[in-house]
């Protein structure tokens, strides 16, 4: 195995364990957390965005469990060339406020330097992630340009 995807690998079972998870991080590590930088969604969830240090990626963490219970979190793929790690799994979701729960697939692309994690992407479905604390409302949409509008 690449030894930069074992670095990765030990840093995602080590999300519950903030002195691990140090160890793992470059001082000057970049964390982008589902967008570069979107307000609206940072409300929602407030880690969103990008991030640098060792602690962006502890708070990041934190935060996420914080807002949800993990009832599932598993690694379906992952690999890596030289310094470049991709991981792709599915996680399971509660919200702590609503009890809602979301299934969403997610992505990782990493960058590993010295065995130290220096750039970490992580993508989710928003969408559904988001929707576990929504209380009431509706949207009015137009996505298609052959369609009409519809609320959700």
């Amino acid at each position: 195995m690449n030894k930069a995807v074992k670095v990765v690998k030990q840093f995602l079972q080590s999300i519950a364990a903030p002195d691990q998870m140090r160890g793992l991080v470059a001082e000057d590590a970049t964390y982008v957390s589902l967008n570069y930088e979107n307000a609206e969604l940072k409300r929602i969830l407030p880690w969103t965005g990008t991030s640098r240090g060792p602690q962006a990626f502890i708070d990041t963490f934190s935060g996420v469990f914080q807002f949800w219970q993990n009832q599932n979190f598993e690694v379906k793929e992952s690999f890596g060339t030289d310094e470049n790690v991709a991981v792709f799994g599915t996680f399971t979701y509660k919200s702590n406020t609503l009890g809602k729960v979301a299934t969403s697939p997610f992505s990782i692309l990493a960058k590993v330097r010295n065995g130290k994690i220096v750039y970490f992407q992580f993508m989710e479905d928003t969408f559904a992630t988001a929707s576990t604390f929504r209380v009431s409302g509706h949207w009015k949409i137009h996505s298609d340009p052959n369609g009409a509008e519809f609320e959700l």
